[in-house]
């Protein structure tokens, strides 16, 4: 059994947790979180006596083997190094780090230290996801793609408020394109891997991040279009476009249903059936990582294309956060 340690007390956790339970190929030794009283309520779900507020104590725990960080995005480069150091593996909540510096400097890290380093993202790892690159050759020749993720934050009417919510604070290497625009970002990546070119464009706070924006990926002939908000909610699903057919992605980050439109011919469902909790294939996957100590695994190629992009994204756009400095 993977032993496994959490960084972090919030949905996400808890869901990542479920889905490593669902394999049974985890088991859940220790919990982290600044609070301790967080840390102790969240631990008494799952039953579990080891709890930390000091990320020292939880990197020298020597009954951890694998750590899960849900942090806030401008944590993940210090815990995660931390935990490297101390011989843990480290699963890291996507984006990995705030720029393309520091995830370079921790695959480095990782690969020196012979640990795994494997950033959580789960739509490569969905039977949707493989299914739709499966189909890409029935749709002919691909001309166009529209990846389209805007939901409205529930943290949006506080910030109006005048209040500072993490999700539009800059010191937590935050906004629209690394809090959504990351899913389309990288389900083009999963798909077609690093574009030849980089246009974007975006609306700033005044906190200084994107509240929404559009990004142009080219591919030689074809053209990606990325659609991302954090303060409006869209209805349309995402579509890739061939001279053959086309693809029809509902939710395009869980893959929740797919329809293959060809050309002449009547729409097709075509979607496979996924467990409910869509983080169980990237828990499967970093088991396999585990078992095998894959250090240098397809995973670090991906993260290191997603970091590039997203960092000349915000160089376009003009977002710039304190982790830059460091």
């Amino acid at each position: 059994m993977i032993r496994l340690a959490t960084i972090g007390s919030n949905w996400i956790t808890e869901k990542f947790i479920d889905a490593a339970l669902q394999t049974q190929q985890y088991q859940l030794t220790a919990i982290y979180s600044r609070d301790i009283n967080k840390a102790r309520q969240f631990a008494q779900k799952y039953n579990v006596n080891v709890i930390y507020d000091d990320l020292i104590q939880l990197a020298n725990d020597t009954n951890v083997d694998v750590v899960y960080i849900a942090s806030p995005n401008s944590l993940h480069f210090a815990q995660a190094k931390l935990m490297l150091e101390n011989n843990k593996d480290v699963i890291c909540e996507k984006p990995l780090t705030s720029n393309l510096e520091q995830t370079q400097r921790l695959v480095d890290f990782a690969k020196q230290n012979k640990q795994i380093i494997f950033e959580a993202l789960k739509t490569f790892y969905l039977p949707n996801f493989e299914l739709i690159r499966n189909y890409l050759p029935k749709l002919g020749k691909i001309h166009k793609a529209l990846l389209n993720y805007c939901q409205y934050s529930s943290q949006y009417p506080s910030y109006l408020d005048g209040e500072n919510p993490n999700t539009f604070n800059p010191q937590f290497s935050n906004g629209s394109i690394m809090d959504i625009g990351i899913y389309p970002l990288n389900f083009a990546i999963g798909l077609w891997k690093k574009p030849s070119s980089i246009y974007a464009s975006g609306t700033q706070l005044d906190s200084g991040v994107d509240a929404h924006g559009t990004v142009l990926l080219t591919y030689d002939d074809f053209d990606v279009i990325i659609w991302h908000s954090k303060v409006t909610n869209s209805f349309i699903h995402s579509e890739i476009q061939g001279e053959d057919g086309s693809l029809i992605i509902n939710h395009l980050s869980g893959c929740e249903q797919v329809f293959y439109q060809p050309r002449q011919g009547e729409l097709q469902e075509i979607t496979l059936k996924q467990n409910s909790n869509e983080m169980y294939y990237e828990a499967l996957e970093f088991a396999d990582l585990y078992r095998l100590r894959q250090i240098n695994h397809k995973g670090l190629k991906y993260s290191l294309i997603s970091s590039e992009i997203l960092t000349e994204i915000r160089k376009q756009i003009n977002v710039k956060f304190p982790a830059d400095n460091d």
